[in-house]
């Protein structure tokens, strides 16, 4: 299996903005994730765009990663937090206010995708290597099981226009009606 790796650190531009365009192409193609960075609308996707391709090159160089390096796609990417830039900018009345200039380190590894293997049942076994299936366990509330669901009664329907009227006006209507 053939993998790659790339590390750009110390780039201009907060991680939490390079996260938006690596979340894009996670997963994908390198050629297609390739495409989807060529046209962000992001400053980054060209830094990003870089760190793809000296990720392929690097697969490419280990032992036979020439030929099958059309199979690859984007197996992890991450941006991590860089130093910080603290700066001042002059501020009304004497004041100062702060800029924080962001770094970040961005990493993209791709790699082959896993072949898929098909099950193969055994043909002409005996019985003491027959496999049982799995019986469901029962889970308790205790043990972070689902609680069951009871069904709540539905209040009765009023008939439209009709106000909810409570106890304690009535009560109070019925004692200014006596007192008069």
């Amino acid at each position: 299996m053939i993998e790659g790796r790339a590390t750009a650190r110390f780039v201009r531009g907060s991680p939490q903005k390079a996260r938006l365009v690596l979340d894009l192409i996670r997963g994908k193609d390198v050629d297609k994730a390739m495409s989807t960075l060529r046209f962000a609308r992001r400053a980054v996707a060209k830094d990003i765009e870089k760190v793809l391709r000296s990720a392929v090159a690097n697969a490419q160089q280990k032992e036979g990663g020439a030929e099958d390096a059309d199979d690859l796609y984007v197996r992890e990417c991450f941006a991590d937090q860089g130093p910080t830039l603290k700066r001042i900018r002059a501020a009304p009345m004497g004041r100062a206010f702060r800029i924080i200039k962001r770094m970040s380190h961005l990493t993209v590894s791709v790699g082959q995708r896993p072949e898929k293997m098909a099950a193969v049942a055994r043909v002409g076994g005996t019985d003491d290597e027959a496999v049982e299936p799995k019986k469901p366990v029962k889970r308790s509330s205790a043990s972070g099981g689902r609680r069951k669901v009871t069904a709540k009664k539905a209040a009765p329907r009023r008939a439209p226009g009709v106000k909810k009227t409570t106890k304690k006006k009535t009560a109070k209507k019925a004692s200014k009606k006596s007192a008069d």
